[in-house]
């Protein structure tokens, strides 16, 4: 085991924004114990191989859990784990543990949203949950440009 190291998908230094926006109602496989915000729950999280914990942190390493669960890597890929998939233990809906797939698509948006800037901005976007992000930003574009002709 010691080949492998413990990260979170919903990073636990923004667990000022988890509790904010209630993510807490993604982790399914805990009581609601009060007090209890469930960012250190096992659906909040995977085992990765070492090394590939400093890259999923800055948002370098993601997994797409629309694109049948593939690992995508916004750098160089020394580590050769773009285009893999998650293995299948950690998506099983039938396993109450499995990582959650609403989990890794805001870790997911927010991999594609940082590194679309790439101005070495980690900011994280919590107000997008049901919206397309990618579509708001389109329509704000032709917006702005609508009004200089």
């Amino acid at each position: 085991w010691n080949k492998f190291e413990a990260a979170h998908i919903f990073p636990l230094g923004n667990e000022h924004v988890w509790n904010q926006c209630g993510y807490g109602r993604r982790i399914t496989d805990m009581d609601d114990s009060v007090g209890v915000s469930k960012i250190n729950g096992i659906q909040n999280g995977f085992l990765l191989r070492s090394g590939c914990t400093s890259i999923i942190r800055p948002i370098l390493l993601s997994v797409n859990p629309d694109d049948n669960y593939k690992v995508i890597v916004f750098e160089q890929d020394d580590l050769g784990v773009d285009g893999r998939m998650l293995e299948g233990v950690c998506r099983d809906d039938g396993d109450p543990h499995h990582v959650s797939d609403e989990l890794l698509s805001w870790h997911f948006r927010q991999s594609v949203l940082a590194n679309m800037r790439r101005a070495g901005q980690l900011t994280f976007e919590h107000d997008f949950v049901g919206k397309d992000m990618v579509k708001e930003m389109v329509k704000g574009h032709q917006k702005s440009h609508s009004h200089q002709t």
